[in-house]
This record gives structure tokens, sequence and C-alpha cells, in this order.
């Protein structure tokens, strides 16, 4: 391992605990909230929904739910709108964790943990866009930490961030419902939501499978490709 690589591994390390920190100090988990939507951004035109895709990326960025970003989408836009608008929000918390990843800490994790990743980038690297979308429609995994180990692997950028960004749109959608405010039913809402869960999980579920058995049919039963 060169001194460089090291030195970029320990600056991300080093970085993400200041991140943290800096966040923890600060309170930024309680600057996202319905106040300040109202005082900020609100009645704000263009400058307003800048600032609101501003803070919604970094939030995201630094771990905070972004189902909490998709409501307060829908509580500042209405449904559509709010959907659209965090679905963009989360999308940029995603794109900047993967490059910050993968242009500090790339080489240090290769480095220190090369069965790990190459694990990874055999689940990712065939499929981005489909594996992308498994990973953000099932109902388990870690949104930040998900975006921080996509960087370090060897995945296309451009189609894992298309699927991903259909993968957040059915949650995006249910909570963005939920903090617009529209006059639905509470029994129809939550219905809603459980329909919309339910059909993003078997989706991801079906898409999984499906990329199992694609890779059992290319693979014999040591893991090495079959010969054609």
């Amino acid at each position: 391992m060169t001194w460089r690589v090291l030195f970029k591994g320990l600056a991300m390390l080093a970085s993400l605990a200041m991140l943290g920190f800096l966040a923890s100090h600060f309170q930024f988990d309680e600057l996202l909230s319905r106040h300040w939507i109202d005082n900020e951004v609100r009645g704000k035109g263009w400058l307003g929904d800048l600032l609101f895709l501003a803070v919604g990326a970094l939030a995201t960025a630094l771990s905070f739910p972004r189902q909490a970003v998709a409501f307060l989408g829908g509580y500042a836009y209405g449904f559509v709108s709010g959907a659209a608008l965090a679905t963009l929000a989360t999308l940029l918390g995603c794109i900047l964790g993967f490059f910050y990843a993968r242009w500090l800490g790339r080489g240090f994790v290769q480095k220190r943990f090369p069965d790990r990743i190459r694990k990874l980038d055999a689940f990712l690297h065939q499929h981005p866009f489909s594996m992308a979308l498994v990973l953000r429609l099932l109902p388990v995994g870690h949104n930040a930490s998900t975006n921080l180990l996509a960087g370090v692997s060897c995945v296309r950028a451009a189609p894992f961030f298309m699927g991903t960004a259909l993968g957040y749109l059915p949650q995006n959608m249910v909570f963005a419902l939920a903090g617009s405010g529209v006059n639905l039913d509470p029994e129809l809402r939550l219905s809603l939501a459980v329909v919309l869960f339910v059909i993003s999980s078997l989706l991801g579920i079906w898409l999984y499978r499906r990329h199992r058995q694609e890779l059992a049919g290319v693979e014999d039963e040591n893991g090495q490709p079959r010969e054609r």
C-alpha cells in the first residue's frame, strides 16, 4: 500500500468523523424541520428550491433519513412536486457520498479489504442499474453506507445513479404524500403506503432472485465461469 493511498484513506476516515461531529454539534438534524421550511423555503421562489435541494442533499449524504427529506418535500411543495424534488435532493446526496468515497477511499479500502470489495463488485458490476434498484427497493441496508460502499467499488456511476433514482421513488412518494397533508382518509393513506411498500419490496426480491438465477447460469458450483 503506497503512502498516497494510505493518506487518502486516513483523510476519508478523519473527514467522516469530523463531519459527524459537526453535524451533531450544530444539531443539523433539527435544521430540517417544518419550521425551517416555513421560514427559509416556502415563498422564496427558486432560491428556496435551491436551498431545499442543497440542504436535502447534504443531509442525505450525512446519513439523515431520506424519508424525512421526502416528508418535508411534500410539506413544502405538495405531493407531486415534493416527491420529485425530494428524489432529486436524495439522489444528489447519493452522488456526493459516492464520489467522496471514490476519490478519497477507494484505493485504501480495496487494498485493506480486497475480498469484500471483490464480492461487492461481483454483485454490482454486470448489472449496475438493476442491482442499484434492488438495493434501494429492498427494506434492508443503510442508505449512506450503500453510497459509500458503491463508491469504493468498481461499479459504473451513471447506471448506478439511474437505478438509485428509480428505487428511491416508491418510499419518497409515500412520505411526500404524508407530508403534503392531502385530505385523504387516514386508513386510505395508510393502505396506499402499505401497498407501495409491499410492491417495491416484492419487485426488489424478484429482481434479486433473477440476478441470482442468471449468475448461477454462468458459473459452476465452484463460482467459476462455465465453459462455452
